[in-house]
């Protein structure tokens, strides 16, 4: 029997989820689905393209990124998941299957399915298989980047207040603030005056500073600690700041910095993400494709 299809994986998946038990996604679910669908041991070692993984272990974590955008369960520890309460009504709904059109119904993986527009289960349609290959590159390449930002959120906020500190300052540093790192190291880890965490020079000569307010935030950032902060910059005779938090920011928030003399940059978890893979922090190269094309001015003629 070969590797079942993403469909066919998806509800006995959600099923072995629902007794409610606190499950190691990646090193439980694979064993139990294995025995359900009778797969051999060449079934089960069976490559992606790549080389890089088996198709079934593949697909069994993209179920959990699908399931997890979706909001059907929650990740409780390090590779743990478990069953959320909308998860249990899906069960309870008694679907005959679950694919990402399912899926769709709930807005946190429209959302998510929107920003990668293609999956490893791509919607059927009129023009399947005339997709240009070019832009089904640049479409994965965008899906994998969005799953790896989320999982650096994640990542992040398991995190201690001490490391987090020194993922700023590495951040910080990657962007080219702060000069050197003996005095990067200062920007964070104070206790704190008005709101600021600590300061650092905008550029190595030091010929203008940023105050710094670093948090590990669950809630959602309100106005009101926004003009904290702002507050604290005048009195500081301070002009420029940086706030960054590993949740996100109101609209009240983010419309008060627009209408404020001060410069204040807010950046919420998913910038910081996509800030730290721009820069390679916390983050490795994986695999690296050229892509190239015909050189024209080569081929031409005297």
């Amino acid at each position: 029997m070969a590797v079942p299809d993403f469909k066919s994986l998806m509800l006995p998946f959600l099923k072995i989820m629902g007794d409610g038990k606190e499950r190691h996604v990646n090193r439980e679910l694979p064993d139990i689905l294995a025995k359900e669908f009778n797969l051999t041991k060449e079934d089960l070692n069976e490559m992606i393209p790549s080389g890089r993984y088996t198709k079934f272990d593949n697909r069994i974590g993209w179920i959990r990124t699908y399931f997890k955008k979706a909001g059907l369960i929650t990740n409780t520890a390090r590779g743990k998941y478990r069953i959320t309460e909308r998860g249990l009504e899906v069960l309870k709904s008694k679907p005959s299957e679950i694919n990402s059109r399912f899926l769709k119904q709930f807005p946190e993986f429209a959302k998510f399915s929107q920003v990668i527009n293609s999956g490893p289960e791509p919607d059927p349609g009129p023009d399947e298989g005339l997709v240009d290959p070019e832009e089904t590159l640049d479409s994965n390449y965008r899906k994998l980047r969005q799953v790896l930002a989320d999982d650096l959120v994640e990542k992040i906020k398991g995190s201690s207040s001490r490391f987090f500190e020194k993922l700023v300052v590495d951040l910080l540093l990657a962007m080219g603030y702060g000069g050197f790192r003996e005095d990067a190291g200062q920007v964070v880890g104070k206790s704190g005056d008005g709101g600021i965490d600590g300061i650092i020079k905008q550029d190595k000569l030091g010929l203008d500073q940023v105050y710094v307010q670093a948090k590990l935030w669950e809630n959602t950032v309100g106005r009101p600690v926004i003009q904290a902060f702002a507050g604290s910059l005048e009195g500081n005779k301070a002009r420029k700041g940086i706030i960054i938090t590993t949740s996100d920011f109101s609209q009240e928030a983010k419309d008060y910095v627009k209408n404020i003399e001060k410069k204040i940059i807010l950046i919420d978890g998913e910038r910081l993400a996509d800030l730290m893979i721009e820069h390679n922090v916390g983050v490795t190269k994986k695999r690296e494709y050229i892509l190239k094309q015909i050189d024209s001015d080569y081929f031409e003629e005297e």
